[in-house]
C-alpha cells in the first residue's frame, strides 16, 4: 500500500536554536522540492521562560516568498519595505523576497511578559524565474480571510490555492496549494488530486492515509493522481502542500534560494559588504553571512 500512496519519505534534522527545536524536513538529500516548497520547518511546540522570546535578528533573502503560519504564540515581522506586522495563529504572512529583502522576526513584548508559546510552520517558496528578481512585497492576510472547508470533525483552513472547491486570497506565483488540516477524533478528508506535486506533514496529534500511519514530523510526498482519505482516531493537524512541478532546479544557501549559482555568489558578496538595505526600526544588528549554513540544496 505504500507504494501505491507514498513515493518519497523525508524524515527531519532537527536543530536546538535554545529554548524551541525546529524540525527541517526541505530541502533534504534526496528532494529539494515539492511543487514551489523549497524550505519547510516546523518550530516548536514549545514555551519560552517568562521574559524570554525569539530574536530572529535582520537577515537577508532572494528569488523566493517566506510563508509563516502559526499555531500558537505571535511574532513581529519588519522588514526592509517599511513593512511592520505583528502575525497570530490562523492567519498567513507571505513575503516575497524577489531580488532582495532583509527582514527580523521577533517575540512581542507582550507575549515575553507571560513567557511566550511558538508553535508553527514556516515554508519558503521558490519564485519562477520570471519572477525572481521582481520588486520585494509583503502580504498578511487575516485568519478570517482565509476560507474553511469542513464539517465538525474536521476543519481544513486554505492557506494558499485552491482546494475543495474554495481559494485563498493569498497571491501565489506559480501554482500553489498549502492547507492546515484540523482532524477531530472521528474526523476524515479526501485529499484533491490536482496538483502536480503534494505532500502531506503531521505537524500535532496522529493521523493515518487510506489507513496507513503518519509518523509525526515526516513529508511524505504523495504519488500524483492519488485521491487517499486522510482520517484521525484521536484526532491531529496536518499541512498539505505542493503545487506545479518545477522544470529547472533551484539552487540553496542559507537564506539565498535562485536558479542561479551566480546569483547566490552575488548575494553573499553583497551582505557581507552590507549592501542590503537596513530594516527601519530594528537596524542595530544583523546576522552574519555563516561559513557552513545549516540550509543548502545538493548536487
Amino acid at each position: 500500500m505504500t507504494d501505491d500512496l507514498i513515493i518519497q519519505t523525508l524524515l527531519p534534522t532537527t536543530h536546538d536554536l535554545g529554548g524551541f527545536k525546529v524540525h527541517r524536513t526541505l530541502p533534504a538529500k534526496p528532494r529539494t522540492m515539492v511543487g514551489p516548497f523549497i524550505f519547510f520547518d516546523q518550530m516548536g511546540p514549545a514555551h519560552l521562560d517568562v521574559g524570554q522570546g525569539i530574536d530572529v535578528r535582520p537577515h537577508p533573502h532572494i528569488n523566493l516568498a517566506t510563508v509563516t503560519y502559526l499555531f500558537a504564540g505571535a511574532i513581529e515581522h519588519r522588514d526592509s519595505i517599511g513593512s511592520a506586522a505583528r502575525i497570530e495563529p490562523g492567519a498567513v504572512n507571505l513575503m516575497t523576497a524577489g531580488h532582495g529583502i532583509v527582514h527580523s522576526e521577533r517575540s512581542p513584548a507582550d507575549e515575553r511578559a507571560g513567557g511566550p508559546e511558538l508553535s508553527g510552520i514556516q515554508t519558503w517558496l521558490a519564485l519562477p524565474e520570471k519572477d525572481e528578481e521582481m520588486d520585494p512585497a509583503f502580504e498578511h492576510v487575516a485568519e478570517t480571510a482565509l476560507p474553511v472547508f469542513g464539517d465538525g470533525t474536521v476543519q481544513a483552513r486554505v492557506i494558499m490555492g485552491e482546494l475543495w472547491g474554495v481559494r485563498a486570497p493569498t497571491t501565489t506565483y506559480a501554482q500553489t496549494i498549502y492547507a492546515d488540516i484540523v482532524l477531530g477524533a472521528g474526523g476524515s478528508v479526501p485529499i484533491d488530486s490536482s496538483a502536480d506535486e503534494r505532500a502531506l506533514y503531521v505537524a500535532l496529534g496522529e493521523a493515518t492515509l487510506d489507513g496507513m500511519t503518519l509518523e509525526p514530523m515526516t513529508l511524505y510526498v504523495l504519488r500524483p493522481g492519488t485521491t487517499p482519505t486522510l482520517r484521525s482516531a484521536s484526532g491531529g493537524r496536518v499541512m498539505l502542500a505542493g503545487g506545479e512541478a518545477f522544470a529547472t532546479p533551484r539552487h540553496v544557501f542559507w537564506n539565498f534560494v535562485s536558479s542561479r549559482r551566480e546569483r547566490i555568489n552575488d548575494a553573499k558578496r553583497a551582505w557581507k559588504a552590507q549592501e542590503f538595505p537596513k530594516v527601519p526600526g530594528d537596524d542595530a544588528e544583523w546576522i552574519p553571512l555563516p561559513e557552513v549554513p545549516l540550509t543548502v540544496s545538493y548536487p
